[in-house]
């Protein structure tokens, strides 16, 4: 008998083994490799949209949508709690508020993350094609996948299929779209299930000039050891003091997963224990360069229980915002205290000016 048992627990053991090393398998030759830099499709180009010229101003608002997943009734595993996907009604709720919230700000362009496509803990649904829909035919829209994998085999029950990204509206003319890859800190076999962070650039052309405003939208690494929040910093600072070296007008905006300067001061880590951002320092920027951010409301919040309507109750972080070039001023900035209704993070709202230097 107890050899029998001593049997029947080998085959066990050896079917989970061939299981899990053949969905490893099957993981990585289905991997999503993208190049390191790829033209994204901008819908909606050809559309009549109001030219921009150096000395117009312009609102760009920047919204991690959460996949229309992380509402305030919404905790999160990776952050110490326990939900791993809405349920469709939750999604639609979320995602029906998230485009009126959008729709009320009229902004001229809007910077959004974690936007699915074809997701299972999104229902499947075009999160994108949504928003833009809602938001009218007047703007160009352009997404890229920033997460894109088959099947993702944790936690339990598993996330499973995921096709998300970065999706950047334009009320303006987008000349054209690129997708430039940001470094990975995941080796194999986690990389092989993970995301494959990256910028969604947008290129507007300026009228009477032939420079360009380079829109940059970015969802940078959350849950590394900082090392990889660090590289992404640099090739992005890279990228962005390049495209102002060539000329151009520069706005880079989205969620940075580090918390901007003296953001602490206002909202001071409650629990080390816990998920922490990173840090951004005011000295990394070139001279003439800035960040725009509002520290005086919360961008994001922890995801380890449900919102808490007492303030105290929950830990808040400023790490949503942009950075400008010297050639663009900052006439102002708000995070909209919107109280985490929808998602996981508050909406920051920027009004610039492009310098005429002529």
């Amino acid at each position: 008998m107890a050899k029998k048992l001593l049997i029947g627990i080998s085959i066990f053991l050896g079917v989970v083994v061939l299981a899990v090393a053949g969905l490893v398998g099957w993981l990585t030759v289905r991997e999503y490799k993208p190049a390191a830099v790829e033209d994204v499709d901008v819908w909606n180009q050809d559309v009549q949209l109001p030219p921009l010229a150096p000395g117009d101003s312009l609102t760009v608002l920047s919204q991690n949508t959460g996949y229309a997943g992380l509402g305030k009734d919404s905790d999160f595993f990776m952050d110490g709690g326990k939900d791993v996907a809405p349920t469709r009604e939750q999604e639609d709720i979320n995602r029906n508020g998230l485009t009126a919230q959008l729709l009320e700000q009229g902004a001229d362009v809007y910077f959004l993350q974690e936007v699915d496509t074809d997701s299972s803990r999104s229902g499947g649904i075009d999160q994108s094609m949504c928003y833009w829909d809602r938001l009218g035919t007047f703007y160009s829209s352009s997404h890229t996948l920033n997460y894109s994998c088959d099947f993702v085999p944790f936690p339990w029950p598993p996330i499973g299929k995921v096709h998300s990204g970065l999706q950047t509206l334009s009320h303006f003319h987008v000349d054209r779209a690129e997708r430039i890859a940001l470094p990975c800190p995941f080796s194999w076999p986690v990389s092989a299930a993970n995301l494959k962070r990256c910028l969604l650039v947008s290129y507007v052309p300026l009228e009477g000039t032939d420079k360009e405003l380079v829109l940059v939208n970015l969802h940078l690494e959350a849950y590394d050891d900082g090392e990889g929040k660090a590289a992404q910093t640099k090739v992005l600072m890279d990228f962005l003091t390049g495209e102002y070296e060539k000329g151009n007008y520069v706005i880079a905006g989205g969620d940075f997963n580090q918390i901007f300067p003296g953001s602490l001061d206002s909202f001071p880590v409650q629990d080390p224990e816990q998920w922490t951002p990173g840090v951004l320092e005011e000295d990394m920027l070139p001279r003439g360069w800035q960040f725009a951010y509002d520290r005086s409301i919360p961008t994001c919040r922890l995801l380890n229980h449900p919102y808490d309507p007492n303030p105290e109750g929950n830990q808040f972080y400023v790490i949503d915002g942009f950075i400008l070039s010297p050639n663009v001023a900052l006439d102002s900035v708000e995070t909209l205290d919107l109280q985490f209704e929808y998602t996981d993070h508050n909406p920051v709202s920027i009004q610039v000016t492009l310098k005429d230097e002529a």
